[in-house]
């Protein structure tokens, strides 16, 4: 579980570099060109930082992707506890309580004795009931 974790802090840590990252990008001359976005006068250069902050982004981008799909499988499995995957235990069933000394013991069998091994089946089968409609 500890290992789900560290896995987290470490998404947490790359979605906020990320989110750095893409404001720390030069606009491309809309509304961010009026306060001074579309100026050359960048911390690294006017094409340099470019290049070196959209590779940022896209590895970025590429490491939250990930790091969510792990977190989202981790995730699915549910806790790694020993106890919660055992089946819980059985209740111990009750002793059968003895009958009363009045009574009569129960007969042993309320369903017809069935027929001989070797005696032949009916010829014609026992008609359906049928239901009026």
């Amino acid at each position: 579980m500890i290992f789900y974790y560290l896995i987290t802090t470490f998404y947490v840590l790359v979605c906020i570099v990320l989110l750095l990252v893409i404001l720390l990008q030069q606009g491309k001359g809309d509304i961010g060109a009026m306060y001074g976005g579309g100026s050359s006068q960048s911390a690294f250069g006017a094409r340099a930082g470019a290049t070196v902050l959209s590779k940022a982004t896209a590895v970025l981008a590429a490491l939250f992707m990930i790091v969510a799909l792990a977190l989202a499988i981790i995730g699915q499995r549910g806790p790694g506890s020993i106890i919660s995957g055992s089946a819980p235990p059985r209740p111990a069933s009750a002793p059968a309580k003895p009958a009363p000394a009045g009574s009569a013991p129960a007969p042993a069998s309320s369903r017809p004795a069935p027929a001989p091994a070797g005696s032949p089946a009916p010829a014609t089968p026992a008609p359906t009931p049928t239901t009026p409609k």
